[in-house]
């Protein structure tokens, strides 16, 4: 058994390469997973540094210098971002506030609506599972009403957490877009000097982030913008608040517009009813989905390494469970990382044990 378990670490960890590869990613796991919420603001910075790099690029290309190119990137990005406080989430915060207060009617109207059900599918339906129901609807109402108030009196320390990120932010992105060369040259100081393995894996991850997280804005701006449009046009309540739930759903594949076509259709049901208006709802938004899943996503992410919808599943399930929103977020380029990891791992094997040989 010994000399089982002796040939397969051999085989497999004798490479230099190899062991130092398996402990950066150990270790940057292990902070990430210990230190997760604290570097939030960091994480933060670092998605929107990848997302403005490409205007970067554009602005050097048309001869710009790197500092005029990173200022003028900058003022972009804080425009964009006093639009997104000041215009933005005003307004939509109004629809969560008038939508947190149309909870109850909805839970009553529902309880009414499942106190029909013996009645009509008396072989299927019991009364004291209606009971049963209608009194776990009146705990979750209850339930969303106290959290609520508690969000209400902790309303003063998640001001000061947004006053922290919009400060931290900014700073970040203009100090990661300005030395960003500079701060890489000081972390390979650190890495062994022997890092072939190491230089591919990074050079395809490098790539495949940025593609992923620009074409992941790029999808939510799009699939946000034309769910909003579309909802408007139909006369939905609420378009902003479920066109930005829409919108974000893209950052978890599958499931993500699976669970938010419950509101959409709870909002319209006890909008409308079972009639005309509600169908079309649930028409359009199913074409919305179609077409992200068939024509944007292939179009945006072309360049990403494709992976079965199984593997980005388990990916976001346990990279979700691990580090939470940054899990998800990251879970398809980790994906990726794992696969390639993979693909390059025998290769350094192969050449170890030819230059061992």
């Amino acid at each position: 058994m010994l000399k089982v378990v002796k040939g397969w670490i051999d085989r497999y960890f004798s490479d230099e390469e190899a062991l130092g590869l398996l402990f950066i990613l150990i270790a940057l796991m292990l902070v990430i997973m210990l230190l997760g919420n604290v570097l939030a603001p960091f994480l933060t910075a670092l998605v929107i540094a990848y997302l403005l790099q490409g205007t970067m690029n554009y602005c050097k290309a048309r001869g710009l210098s790197h500092l005029t190119a990173t200022i003028a990137v900058f003022l972009l990005f804080m425009a964009v971002m006093l639009t997104l406080l000041l215009i933005i989430l005003p307004a939509t915060w109004n629809q969560l506030i008038q939508f947190i207060s149309e909870v109850p009617r909805m839970a009553s109207k529902g309880q009414e609506l499942l106190l029909l059900l013996p009645e009509r599918y008396p072989e299927l339906v019991s009364v004291e599972q209606v009971k049963e129901w209608t009194k776990q609807v009146g705990d979750e109402v209850a339930s969303l009403g106290q959290l609520a108030v508690s969000f209400s009196l902790t309303g003063i320390t998640g001001l000061m957490a947004v006053l922290i990120y919009c400060v931290l932010v900014p700073i970040l992105v203009f100090f990661l877009l300005k030395d960003s060369s500079q701060i890489l040259m000081w972390i390979t100081g650190f890495l062994p000097a022997k890092r072939s393995l190491l230089k591919n894996v990074w050079s395809e991850m490098d790539e495949q982030i940025a593609n992923y997280i620009r074409g992941k804005a790029l999808e939510i701006v799009i699939v946000g913008g034309v769910t909003y449009i579309a909802f408007v046009i139909l006369g939905l309540n609420y378009a902003a608040l479920l066109a930005i739930a829409v919108g974000f759903s893209v950052l978890v594949p599958y499931i993500g517009a699976a669970v938010v076509t419950i509101p959409i259709a709870l909002v319209a049901y006890f909008q409308w009813g079972l009639g005309d208006e509600f169908t079309w709802v649930l028409v359009v938004y199913a074409i919305i989905q179609a077409l992200d899943g068939n024509v944007l996503v292939p179009l945006l992410f072309s360049e990403v390494v494709n992976l079965h919808p199984v593997a980005i599943i388990v990916a976001v399930l346990v990279f979700g469970g691990l580090w939470g929103f940054w899990g998800v977020f990251f879970a398809i380029p980790l994906a990726t990382l794992f696969k390639a990891v993979l693909r390059a791992w025998p290769v350094a094997l192969s050449a170890g044990t030819e230059e061992a040989q």
